[in-house]
């Protein structure tokens, strides 16, 4: 599926249920917080090397997609490609981060 598609259903999604009054900037950043803190949560109080049930693992593969979700509609109101934006950031991280061997 590409972006567009994405935003396609999105934007379906919304106006059927008349959300769109409350998908301001802020509204959203709020969501994709607590979104963002519920992958967290399935994290949390595991050993670093333990690994995730089949169970979490579906659980952490939703609240990743509801991150997004609201990460797109973000930046659907910004107008913006997050795939362009993305190579450009990583554009500015070649220069600020170099391999390890390299900043020795």
């Amino acid at each position: 599926m590409e972006y567009k598609d994405v935003l396609e259903i999105l934007r379906k999604f919304t106006a059927e249920r008349g959300w769109e009054k409350y998908h301001n900037l802020k509204d959203l950043a709020l969501s994709a917080n607590l979104e963002a803190s519920e992958v967290l949560e399935i994290f949390q109080w595991k050993d670093e090397k333990q690994p995730l049930n089949d169970q979490e693992t579906a659980h952490l593969k939703e609240e990743i997609a509801d991150t997004l979700i609201y990460i797109f509609y973000m930046c659907d109101k910004l107008h913006m490609d997050p795939y362009q934006e993305i190579a450009k950031k990583m554009a500015i991280n070649e220069h600020r981060h170099w391999p390890e061997e390299q900043s020795k």
